[in-house]
C-alpha cells in the first residue's frame, strides 16, 4: 500500500479550498438573498385577491370596487403605490391605455379602454435601458365574448400578475444600474392588445428595451397529461426577429445564426442563470415563439424588434383554462384557486427576479459584433466598446448543434481578439460585456464579417 505524503494531502485540500473560493466569486450572493425573500404567502394572497374580483374580462365592470377588471387594475395600482411608498417612492406608477372598438378584432364585443398598470424602477446609470416583467390582468370564461360570467382566472393569469407584484416588492429593496418595469397587461385574451399598446408606447418614447419576460400561467403543476411536476418550466423564444431584413436573412444562409436571434439569446441567458443559482429547477428552452399555434404578450414586443420570451409552467391543464366553472362527467372545469400551487409560483417568480436583477446590474451589451477567420486556422472577433466603467468582455462559442453556450474566455477590456486554433467553420460565436460587479450582458451574435 502506497502512502500519500502529508504535503500532497495538504496541497490537494488547498486546491479544493481555492477552487471553492473561486466558484463563490463567480456568483452574486444577493441573488440567493432575492430567491430566499420571494414569499409564497404573498403570492397566494395576491392570487386569491385577483380571483376574488369574480371576472377580470377586459370588457367587464369598470365602476364597481369589488368586481370586474376596473376594480382589479385599481387594486394592482394601489399595491404598486404601496410598494413605492416603502422604498422612498422608487417606483413611477401609472396607467398606460389605448382605445379599441369592434372593428379592431373579432373578440371585441364593444368599445373599451385597454388599460395597463405600469411601475418603473429607474436605474441609476442607464435609466433609459429597461428590462420588463409582465403578467396579464384579464381573465376569460369559455366564451371570450362573455364578460359577465365568473372567470376567476387564478392560474391564467392571476399567477403571473401576482408573481410580477411579488418581484416588485422584493427587488424594490435594491438599487440597479438599468431600469426595471413591472407591468400588468390587459386585453391579452382578446388579441394581445395590452402588450401591443405598451410596445408601441415604448417605441414612441425611444425606450432601449433589454428584453421582456412575459409570465403567463406559472402556478399549475398537474398536467392534463397526468404528469405532476413542480420543478420544470418552459422558456419560449423565437429563433430570429420578424423584423430582420432580406440582407440579414441571406447572410444567415452563408454564416449561420438560424437559432441565434435576440430573443433566443435572452432565453439562453435565463437558462444559464437558473442552472447557476437554482440548480434544483429544470428550465426547458422551447424553440418556438409560443405554444403550438398560440400566442402571448411577448409577441407584440417581438413584432417591433424587441427581445422577449414567455416563461410558464411545463405541464398545462386545459380543464382549468378558458373554462366556465362546472362539473361534467365527474370532471371539474374552471380556473379556480384550488388549482394553483403557490410554492411552484414562488419558484418561477424567483426565476424572473434573479434574471431581472442580473440584467439590471449588467452593463450594456456590445454593439456591432463582427467575425472573421474564413479559410484560416483561427477565429477573429471585434466589437464596439461599451460606454461605462466595465471589467471587460467575454467571448462565447459552442458546437453548431448545441442549444447552450459551451465554452467561454474572458479576454479583458479590449475590442478585438483572436481565438488561436479555433476554426470558425466548426462553432458559433458571441460576445458579452462583463461589469466590475461580475454581471454579464446578454451574449451578442455577430452581425457582420471582416477579413
Amino acid at each position: 500500500m502506497k502512502l500519500i505524503s502529508p504535503f500532497k494531502v495538504l496541497l490537494f485540500f488547498s486546491f479544493i479550498f481555492i477552487s471553492q473560493i473561486s466558484n463563490a466569486q463567480d456568483t452574486d450572493q444577493r441573488l440567493y438573498e432575492i430567491i430566499d425573500n420571494i414569499s409564497a404567502d404573498s403570492i397566494e394572497y395576491d392570487i386569491k385577491k385577483l380571483a376574488g374580483f369574480g371576472t377580470r374580462n377586459t370588457f367587464s365592470d369598470t365602476v364597481s370596487d369589488s368586481r370586474g377588471i376596473g376594480a382589479a387594475r385599481r387594486w394592482i395600482k394601489s399595491e404598486f403605490d404601496n410598494i413605492s411608498s416603502n422604498c422612498d417612492n422608487c417606483l413611477e406608477v401609472f396607467y398606460q391605455k389605448d382605445f379599441v372598438t369592434p372593428e379592431d378584432g373579432q373578440r371585441i364585443p364593444k368599445e373599451a379602454w385597454i388599460v395597463n398598470v405600469v411601475a418603473i424602477q429607474k436605474g441609476s446609470k442607464y435609466p433609459n435601458r429597461y428590462v420588463i416583467m409582465s403578467g396579464d390582468i384579464d381573465s376569460r370564461a369559455s366564451n371570450t365574448m362573455d364578460f359577465t360570467t365568473d372567470a376567476p382566472g387564478a392560474n391564467d393569469n392571476a399567477s403571473g400578475m401576482a408573481g410580477t407584484m411579488e418581484a416588485a416588492r422584493v427587488l424594490s429593496k435594491y438599487d440597479f444600474e438599468n431600469s426595471i418595469i413591472y407591468v400588468g397587461l390587459s386585453g391579452e385574451e382578446q388579441g394581445l392588445f395590452g402588450g401591443k399598446g405598451l410596445a408601441e408606447y415604448a417605441k414612441e418614447n425611444n425606450w432601449d428595451i433589454i428584453g421582456i419576460l412575459n409570465n403567463d400561467m406559472i402556478g399549475n403543476i398537474e398536467g392534463v397529461d397526468g404528469v405532476i411536476d413542480n420543478r420544470s418550466f418552459r422558456i419560449f423564444s423565437e429563433p430570429v426577429p420578424p423584423t430582420e431584413t432580406e440582407q440579414e436573412r441571406r447572410m444567415r444562409r452563408f454564416y449561420g445564426g438560424e437559432v441565434d436571434g435576440i430573443s433566443r439569446q435572452l432565453a439562453r441567458y435565463i437558462h444559464n442563470n437558473v442552472e447557476t443559482y437554482m440548480p434544483e429547477m429544470n428550465p426547458m428552452m422551447i424553440y418556438r415563439l409560443d405554444r403550438f399555434g398560440r400566442g402571448g404578450h411577448h409577441r407584440p414586443f417581438n413584432d417591433l424588434g424587441f427581445a422577449g420570451v414567455r416563461i410558464m409552467e411545463a405541464h398545462e391543464n386545459y380543464n382549468r383554462q378558458h373554462q366556465d366553472i362546472r362539473t361534467e362527467d365527474g370532471i371539474e372545469y374552471g380556473d379556480v384557486v384550488e388549482g394553483v400551487n403557490f410554492n411552484y409560483a414562488k419558484k418561477l417568480t424567483a426565476v424572473n427576479a434573479i434574471n431581472l436583477a442580473s440584467l439590471a446590474w449588467a452593463p450594456p451589451a456590445p454593439e456591432k459584433v463582427e467575425i472573421g477567420g474564413i479559410v484560416e486556422p483561427n477565429t477573429k472577433l471585434r466589437w464596439g466598446a461599451v460606454d461605462g466603467d466595465i471589467l471587460g468582455y467575454k467571448i462565447y462559442w459552442r458546437d453548431t448543434t448545441a442549444p447552450q453556450w459551451q465554452y467561454s474566455r474572458f479576454v479583458g477590456d479590449v475590442t478585438e481578439f483572436t481565438l488561436d486554433g479555433i476554426v470558425i467553420d466548426n462553432y458559433l460565436f458571441g460576445v458579452a460585456a462583463v461589469g466590475k460587479n461580475g454581471h454579464e450582458s446578454i451574449v451578442v451574435f455577430p452581425t457582420g464579417t471582416f477579413r
